[in-house]
């Protein structure tokens, strides 16, 4: 995949996708030793980066005429596919794990779309939702989807001038390799690292052993990266591009969510705080960098959020 494709969705989702803003504090900044820049995805349409890559790929699905969709998420790309079924007039059901966060439930309902409940990894939801009929919309392993989801980096290339490093949330890895086409296609000299929780770590041991490592079902608070395996398409695009893999911890995970509610008043998800979480922590072992971690969604559950306190 090159930049052009990432520039093209870039104009094509444009009408329906926000520019989102990037936040910055001082006290953050101070606790990191590093000039930090917030991209702050979780106040995107449908609450994360997801819509992006669901809007061009759903878009494309409709231009061929399909009516019917079909997608495996735990929460945030199910969000994102039902809203793009819905602008486009297109019928979606949605396979969700079956401990999927409540908000995230009723917000793709609220789409419209249909619900079921299988299985906890993000393995099982996918199987088994290519079982069923309608046009699957991958959540990572798709090139639209990556292309989409790349948006976001070209877009924080133009806010922020001058960035050292940026800090990216890692599930499957769509998000991932769409970001680091669109940044090492762009100014390769700007370093990229991937955020992953211990508990969840299948990027990391796959990057360090050089292929595709499964690690099975994982309990991490960060639903959103609950993936037991990288995928096939994002892996290799990962692995010739990214310049490190830092994992944190549940902990470190809770007091990053604890802190932007705290000292920014903004709610960000535990899979969106991996970055800013990896910041606090020091992991890159970096000072007085211009550092963009990304935040890649705001979907939690706010009743449940005493759930989250460190």
């Amino acid at each position: 995949m090159s930049i052009d494709a990432i520039q093209k969705a870039s104009k094509k989702i444009r009408p329906i996708v926000k520019e989102t803003p990037i936040l910055t504090s001082s006290q953050l900044s101070e606790r990191c030793d590093n000039d930090i820049f917030l991209k702050a995805e979780h106040l995107q349409t449908t609450g994360s980066f997801k819509i992006r890559g669901a809007m061009n790929k759903v878009s494309d699905v409709a231009d061929k005429g399909e009516t019917a969709i079909i997608a495996a998420s735990s929460g945030n790309h199910g969000q994102a596919v039902a809203f793009a079924a819905k602008a486009f007039g297109l019928q979606a059901t949605i396979v969700v794990p079956e401990d999927a966060a409540l908000p995230k439930i009723n917000a793709i309902e609220s789409y419209g779309a249909n619900i079921i409940q299988h299985g906890y990894t993000s393995e099982e939801r996918i199987n088994y939702a290519q079982t069923l009929e309608g046009t699957f919309i991958p959540p990572y392993d798709d090139p639209l989807i990556i292309a989409g989801q790349g948006t976001v980096g070209l877009e924080l290339l133009h806010q922020v001038k001058d960035i050292d490093f940026v800090l990216v949330p890692v599930g499957g890895g769509g998000l991932l390799s769409g970001v680091l086409l669109a940044i090492k296609q762009t100014n390769p000299a700007i370093k990229v690292i991937a955020c992953e929780p211990a508990i969840a770590d299948d990027t990391y041991q796959s990057y360090e052993q050089g292929k595709r490592v499964h690690i099975g079902q994982t309990k991490t608070i960060a639903d959103g990266l609950r993936t037991s395996i990288p995928g096939e398409m994002t892996f290799p695009i990962v692995q010739q591009y990214v310049d490190d893999v830092v994992l944190v911890t549940e902990e470190e995970i809770k007091a990053a969510m604890m802190f932007i509610y705290e000292r920014m008043k903004q709610v960000v998800e535990p899979s969106g705080a991996v970055t800013t979480a990896a910041c606090l922590s020091k992991k890159l072992n970096v000072t007085g960098k211009r550092i963009v971690p990304i935040i890649s969604g705001g979907n939690v559950d706010l009743f449940s959020l005493h759930h989250y306190l460190p």
